[in-house]
């Protein structure tokens, strides 16, 4: 689910975003394996001893980039590892047997959406003019032949502005979420989060993190 940052993470006049980006990427992002093999990287005392005397352990969180004191030298040699693995075809096929009982579901993707881009002022026509999808594609999508991708309904989120609360309904009709050991899901987090949404800012900060397979018209 996605939840609201309360934080603002940039000014208001929008000059230091992406440095909000990576104050906000080394404060979420939770890929231990891959935040410690980083040359610079050292491991924190997970295991300590309490006042009481005993032996107690530090939730894992204390292992992210922002507890590193060095940790705007350990995110640049971080960003050069980078590179989108997310290829998508931007919809997924429905099982024959789930299929035959969508009509009976209440809640679909198909059935929300409407409603969604509507709360956005958008309508699936609209919606799909904004996406780099072949039409054929986003129409079996919109009728509920097919499931979209996750990087369908981030990139959907995204140029429609969509609510945060139809986000969380969309996502959880799909069986998404926002995994924070994401790379691509922290990103597009902090955007809808701080609606970030003007393109040229929206694509800085997707380069910054090498997030290239959105299915985003440009």
């Amino acid at each position: 689910m996605l939840a609201i940052c309360k934080k603002k993470w940039y000014n208001t006049n929008m000059e230091n975003y992406l440095e909000a980006l990576d104050e906000f990427f080394c404060a979420q992002y939770s890929d231990y394996v891959r935040i410690s093999a980083i040359e610079g990287y050292v491991m924190p005392d997970v295991v300590y001893i309490a006042d009481d005397g005993n032996v107690a352990r530090r939730d894992s969180s204390c292992m992210r980039l922002a507890y590193q004191k060095n940790k705007a030298a350990i995110l640049a040699a971080f960003k050069q590892t980078l590179a989108d693995t997310s290829f998508t075809f931007s919809y997924s096929l429905i099982p024959l047997r789930e299929k035959l009982g969508l009509p009976f579901k209440k809640y679909t993707f198909a059935k929300l959406l409407p409603e969604a881009l509507r709360h956005a002022g958008e309508t699936v026509e609209s919606a799909g003019e904004k996406l780099a999808i072949e039409p054929k594609f986003w129409n079996l999508i919109v009728k509920g032949r097919v499931y979209p991708e996750k990087n369908t309904v981030l990139a959907l989120a995204l140029v429609c502005r969509l609510q945060i609360q139809d986000i969380n309904n969309l996502f959880a009709v799909c069986g998404f979420s926002f995994d924070e050991e994401s790379v691509r899901d922290v990103v597009v987090q902090f955007l809808i989060g701080q609606q970030i949404y003007n393109p040229l800012m929206r694509d800085k900060c997707l380069a910054e993190y090498k997030i290239e397979n959105l299915p985003i018209k440009r």
